[in-house]
């Protein structure tokens, strides 16, 4: 019986886990990259109207949080109406926790701030940024395809850093350059593993398992030319 529940408890999981992020595109990933070379003007990022949104899920697929980055810089380079390359710095030690995500009487906003900052996850102490840079932008493949992001119209490739690695990732994105502002709309999820945060990801029995390897990234950031 034991056994058997335990075999419900895993496929109720993996269920979960491959359905939990139904509102986001999967991005692929792949080995470091060449950093685009910008071509056109420098736009730079509008740190008050940008912003970057996490969601991860615990216990299987259970018991989503969410919460908000801040970015700390970044820029975008456009030529006409296209951008080109672009790159921004996020400040780990901003990861704010959104407490109506933390609904358990016995768990505290506090104390999951603290361990997503702590070694066990993103080190914010030793690596207090994470650093995205553009390697391509091309025209999205299918623009008829489903896209977590309403008019998606590019598919944006570029290296994220966390911790010590950097990973190139490829997800789909609404670019646009309108009235003299560049904006880019992603919604993607990514497998947190790949950059060695394995905290609660128990290879050995599934059931184990305390915290999804996908984790949600949102992403809306707007960008005005440098005078």
């Amino acid at each position: 019986m034991k056994h058997l529940n335990t075999l419900l408890f895993v496929g109720a999981a993996c269920f979960a886990l491959s359905c939990n992020n139904p509102g986001a595109d999967k991005a692929t990933t792949d080995s470091k990259q060449a950093v685009a070379e910008g071509q056109g003007a420098t736009y730079a990022l509008n740190l008050d109207s940008s912003n970057v949104n996490w969601k991860a899920y615990h216990k299987g697929g259970f018991a989503p949080r969410w919460g908000t980055l801040n970015i700390q810089s970044g820029e975008l380079t456009v030529d006409g109406d296209q951008v080109t390359a672009g790159t921004f710095t996020i400040d780990v030690n901003s990861l704010w926790v959104d407490p109506a995500s933390v609904t358990e009487a016995d768990k505290k906003v506090e104390d999951l701030q603290a361990h997503l900052k702590s070694a066990d996850f993103f080190h914010a102490e030793a690596h207090p940024t994470a650093i995205f840079e553009v390697t391509s932008i091309t025209d999205l493949a299918d623009a008829t395809a489903s896209s977590a992001v309403e008019g998606a119209n590019k598919t944006v490739s570029g290296n994220l850093t966390l911790l010590d690695s950097t990973i190139n990732i490829s997800f789909p994105a609404r670019i646009a350059v309108e009235n003299n502002i560049a904006s880019v709309s992603a919604k993607f999820t990514v497998d947190r593993t790949a950059w060695g945060l394995k905290f609660g990801t128990a290879e050995a029995d599934p059931a184990d398992w305390i915290v999804a390897k996908d984790f949600e990234v949102g992403v809306d950031i707007a960008a005005a030319p440098v005078n």
